[in-house]
């Protein structure tokens, strides 16, 4: 079994907790966990833009010049693709799709094989709990520097309204449920805090 980090408060390791291998002892495949998130970006992403194509694009139809005499290759209209300001061959259009295929196995292994190298470079800790008195975002920056952190992705089971108003202005954290947790965003924090009944969740799920 992994020992976790528990730690209090004032961000002091209070004691040490066993968690699953299968999610914080898994070996880092950096293959696997780049094509998850790439997949995981690539299906975030909306098409939007457009291009036209040679008969959406504003141009006269009229023939630029006569077939035959001038020594120039033939053209019929100046919306041809191959002149400058011609429409394109293959235009983007905003039903494009980018989405990639993951398998549910290897998106659970990914995120599994993250979890494991954070704890590994000592990048995550667990706490007993987390909250405020009131939405007030002062009380609960106030709240994360105590315990040490700057810049942190802090993961609840369930999100409480009180601290979910409380962190969405400060620009350095992030608050997630367990079933909102992202690849990109662990990979993007420093550090990473957890509750226990968030790290309970996740070795339901992940475990």
């Amino acid at each position: 079994m992994m020992e976790l980090k528990l730690i209090n408060e004032q961000g002091q390791e209070a004691s040490r907790l066993q968690a699953s291998d299968g999610l914080f002892g898994r070996e880092y495949n950096e293959a696997l966990v780049h094509q998850v998130v790439v997949a995981y970006q690539a299906n975030a992403r909306g098409g939007n833009r457009a291009q036209k194509d040679r008969g959406t694009v504003k141009h006269t139809t009229a023939k630029p010049f006569r077939q035959k005499g001038t020594g120039r290759a033939r053209a019929g209209m100046s919306s041809s693709p191959l002149w400058r300001g011609g429409g394109r061959i293959f235009p983007s259009t905003p039903e494009e799709n980018f989405s990639q295929k993951l398998n549910r196995k290897m998106y659970r292994a990914g995120i599994a094989a993250i979890l494991s190298q954070l704890v590994r470079e000592d990048r995550l800790a667990v706490v007993d709990s987390i909250a405020v008195e009131a939405p007030k975002t002062r009380l609960f920056a106030q709240k994360i520097k105590g315990m040490g952190y700057d810049r942190v992705l802090v993961i609840t089971d369930s999100l409480d309204e009180n601290v979910f108003l409380a962190s969405r202005n400060l620009p350095n954290v992030l608050v997630l449920e367990v079933g909102e947790t992202d690849p990109v965003s662990l990979i993007r924090f420093p550090k990473v805090l957890m509750t226990k009944n968030a790290l309970a969740k996740f070795e339901e799920i992940l475990g």
